[in-house]
């Protein structure tokens, strides 16, 4: 093989060696970029692998989030959807409520039209002549009514009733129970016991308007039942008074009022409006009358309770050891003594063996009410 040797010249080499350290260091500023930029991109790199994990951890919590969400709403609209079935069944339960509402409405407009026409009935009421003697009463007992007591009470043979002035002095003889009472020469043993009566404690009355009765009030005493009932017949069946045809009329033996029963429902109500009449007893002369409304009643509550007498004791195993007068009499002045624990008797009376009476128990008025 053949070598080519040139020749070069000193400055020529110099040069080159210049070049080469010049494109070595240009390569050492190249390489340092490229570690720099080796560096830069390293860098970069964790940088992105570090948000790529904390975008990760991101959409991890965001996720449970949305899911806690999807749970929390999940539970809201079953909440609501119950609070709507309840407040659907609240709505049906007050439809229930506003139709119960709406029979007592409509109930309670028919009482008040029967209490109204009720109402219109208390002002034509028959007469009875009242005068104030300074009592009062609360409200609530303006609303009630009395019932006079009028108690028939069968006596047993050897009883005998006593009533005394004082209550306190007939609870001392019911306390001492056994009493001896002396019949000059000789005594009996008596028992003192309570009288106790089963009375009404409360009434309540369904009252209607008869459409085909009225009750004639306010009669004349001197004319017998027959002609009264008569001229009241014959006055109110003639439609020139407002009457009809009358069917019965009848006589009220407690009250002496006269109740007229017409065949018709429409004449009733039109001489309960005019209220007094003028009817021709005797041939020229007329004598006023009140009709007023007759009203039908029911009772719907009946309550009893049992009441003792205050004042009056029963004495029983009283033997007949004499006269009936003389033996009362006797126990009267037993039991009028303070010795014995008694004191002023108001009534007395005995019944003796084998006998039967009826005692009649009424209100006693010696009470201020």
């Amino acid at each position: 093989m053949e070598e080519d040797f040139s020749l070069v010249s000193e400055d020529e080499s110099s040069d080159n060696m210049q070049f080469i350290h010049d494109e070595i260091e240009k390569l050492k500023g190249r390489y340092n970029a490229l570690l720099n930029d080796h560096k830069l991109l390293i860098e970069a790199k964790d940088n992105n692998i570090r948000f790529a994990q904390e975008f990760h951890q991101r959409a991890e919590n965001r996720k449970k989030c949305l899911e806690a969400d999807k749970i929390s709403q999940a539970k809201d609209l079953q909440k609501e959807q119950e609070r709507l079935a309840d407040l659907k069944q609240e709505e049906n339960k007050l439809k229930k409520e506003l139709g119960i509402i709406q029979q007592e409405l409509e109930l309670m407009d028919e009482t008040h039209q029967s209490l109204k026409q009720q109402t219109e009935v208390s002002t034509a009421v028959p007469e009875k002549k009242v005068v104030f003697q300074g009592e009062t009463a609360e409200e609530g007992d303006a609303l009630s009514f009395d019932v006079k007591p009028h108690i028939v009470y069968p006596m047993e043979g050897g009883t005998a009733f006593i009533t005394f002035e004082e209550e306190d002095v007939a609870e001392k003889i019911l306390a001492l129970k056994d009493h001896v009472v002396q019949l000059g020469e000789c005594s009996i043993k008596v028992r003192a016991e309570p009288v106790q009566f089963l009375v009404p404690s409360c009434v309540e009355m369904d009252t209607q308007v008869c459409p085909r009765r009225i009750l004639v009030s306010n009669l004349p005493k001197k004319e017998s039942v027959e002609r009264v009932l008569d001229k009241l017949e014959i006055h109110f069946s003639k439609s020139k008074h407002g009457g009809g045809e009358v069917e019965e009329s009848v006589m009220l033996e407690d009250s002496g009022n006269i109740i007229i029963t017409f065949l018709d429902t429409n004449i009733a109500k039109g001489l309960t409006d005019k209220q007094v009449h003028e009817v021709e007893m005797e041939r020229g002369k007329k004598f006023k009358v009140k009709v007023t409304p007759f009203l039908n009643g029911e009772i719907t509550l009946l309550k009893t309770a049992n009441i003792t007498c205050s004042k009056t004791v029963r004495l029983t195993g009283i033997p007949p050891v004499m006269e009936k007068d003389n033996l009362q009499d006797l126990l009267e002045i037993h039991f009028q003594k303070s010795a014995n624990s008694g004191g002023e008797v108001d009534a007395i009376v005995y019944n003796p063996m084998g006998e039967r009476t009826f005692a009649v128990f009424q209100k006693d008025t010696s009470k201020t009410e």
